[in-house]
């Protein structure tokens, strides 16, 4: 089994490695399938952009908060990347153990991955991405799909900003304007296709919450986009 101490050790001679020295992590193929639990908001492999998190593709070596293009961090995120956190071997490794621990105001809403040998796995498979930038590979195009396909009519609905603010107390209750994620996750600043399916998906009960299901099937497609117009453009 891989630990902390054994990751840490490794973490020079694997930098020095170059290609291929992902397999020496821990089991890149079994890290795929661990990172569908991070594909409802990480893209990775070639044309990966930005969602409700940053694409990973170039995560090793990259300052913390520092993806290209425009995507909102958190003030926890931005502070500790301006103090010097770099995304390595140990620190990503802490991060996905426990992000609140290594980074108490991330945005990032998910409890970590306990075991190290599945972190080790799922590390070896975001390593794949960092290796060769000018070569990224494909990834699989099923860790992308959305939860729900919607058509295009629905996709292509433009919300109103003003309603969705109207709409928003209920959600407020709970989620937090200011994209705190303490206890519940933040729907701040998501991508408005990703906030639209995911209500959807609740509406449609795919997404397996009793509130939200219950709160999604009283509200309109319209109404959706607006809500989702609305948190998308919160400061």
């Amino acid at each position: 089994m891989l630990g902390r101490s054994t990751i840490s050790a490794s973490l020079v001679a694997l930098f020095a490695a170059g290609p291929g020295a992902a397999d020496e992590i821990g089991d890149a193929d079994r890290g795929a399938e661990i990172f569908e639990m991070c594909a409802g908001c990480h893209e990775v492999g070639k044309g990966a952009e930005n969602g409700i998190g940053p694409h990973l593709n170039g995560i090793f070596g990259r300052r913390a908060g520092a993806v290209a293009g425009d995507y909102y961090y958190s003030e926890g995120l931005e502070r500790m990347g301006a103090d010097g956190l770099v995304w390595h071997l140990d620190t990503l490794d802490a991060y996905i153990e426990n992000p609140k621990a290594l980074v108490s105001d991330t945005r990032m809403s998910f409890g970590g991955i306990e075991d190290p040998e599945e972190r080790a796995d799922l590390l070896a498979y975001l390593r794949r991405f960092s290796d060769d930038p000018a070569n990224i590979p494909e990834a699989d195009p099923t860790a992308r799909k959305p939860e729900v396909e919607l058509p295009p009519e629905i996709l292509a609905i433009v919300g109103d900003p003003a309603y969705g603010e109207y709409l928003s107390s209920e959600c407020t209750t709970c989620h937090q304007r200011d994209g705190n994620a303490e206890g519940i996750p933040s729907i701040t600043n998501w991508p408005e296709e990703d906030f639209v399916v995911a209500m959807h998906a609740y509406k449609r009960k795919l997404r397996p919450h009793p509130v939200m299901q219950m709160m999604s099937a009283r509200l309109t497609d319209d109404e959706i986009a607006a809500l989702a117009a609305y948190f998308a453009g919160l400061d």
